[in-house]
């Protein structure tokens, strides 16, 4: 898939507004990101979720007081959600739009619902310490509204890991200037990503047959050299399989490549947070 920042910029954009327009007395520009980032993987989790939600829920009222550990009944296709995580809540954020009244408690109770592997992801971007922020600005509302907007198409169908990985990193390198930070602390180009995985993979071409093989990536930022690296293996041998694995010493960065394997539907587990 080729795809440039520019045709992305229509998102990014609106992701600024959203910041721009609802965070703004609240927040200083360089703290966006502690709420735009985890909202972004929040709703795209939403989105995917959607079409199973009845689904998972029937299953978790039959069956929560029946066994100790629903996770595999409600990650499978036939009883669940079909992916690698689930919500129990039975709320989704459009669905929190319809009592604005009790808004916190419900979106609280929202993301209690995500399974464990979200858990994770929530918690290294300190999602939870924001919200009580966002209550008492009254603006969590506005918040959530904005992001279940039909204006943005954040649904992974239409924008696919690839492509958000790109948004993800254009914001990060925005947020960054706003903090005066290097933005190739956390951003690697991907024209450099691309010559790097040519540069690992063409001498070794012809050894790459039909069975499986990891890539690892030590300091594997939002998970952009994996991606590309699987893109280009796959490339050489389609009948290959790779397991991609990673490790992040920066929280949020981390969040992010977590979130998109999961979205991916590569194993999450394989990323581990902290310093290599």
């Amino acid at each position: 898939m080729h795809l440039n920042t520019y045709a992305l910029q229509p998102v990014i954009n609106f992701l600024w507004t959203v910041a721009d327009d609802v965070l703004v007395n609240t927040y200083q520009k360089g703290k966006y990101k502690d709420v735009i980032l985890p909202m972004v993987v929040i709703r795209r989790l939403d989105l995917l979720l959607a079409p199973t939600k009845e689904h998972v829920l029937k299953t978790f009222d039959e069956y929560k007081s029946k066994l100790q550990s629903l996770g595999s009944l409600l990650t499978n296709s036939k009883h669940g959600s079909g992916l690698a995580f689930y919500n129990t809540s039975k709320f989704t954020l459009k669905k929190l739009l319809d009592d604005p009244k009790n808004l916190r408690s419900n979106f609280e109770n929202y993301l209690n619902g995500f399974s464990e592997n979200v858990q994770d992801i929530i918690k290294q971007f300190k999602f939870r310490n924001e919200i009580e922020t966002l209550d008492e600005a009254d603006i969590l509302y506005s918040l959530i509204e904005k992001f279940c907007s039909p204006k943005v198409e954040l649904h992974p169908d239409k924008l696919p890991p690839l492509a958000m990985g790109y948004v993800y990193e254009d914001l990060v390198r925005r947020f960054n200037e706003e903090n005066n930070e290097e933005a190739g602390e956390h951003f690697t180009p991907r024209e450099i990503i691309k010559l790097m995985t040519h540069l690992i993979f063409d001498p070794i071409k012809g050894k790459i047959k039909d069975g499986t093989y990891l890539i690892y990536d030590p300091a594997c930022g939002s998970g952009g050299m994996l991606t590309e690296a699987e893109h280009f293996a796959l490339e050489i041998n389609p009948k290959a399989t790779f397991h991609l694995y990673g490790q992040e010493v920066n929280p949020e960065t981390f969040a992010i490549c977590k979130a998109d394997m999961l979205i991916k539907e590569e194993d999450p587990d394989k990323i581990a947070f902290g310093s290599t």
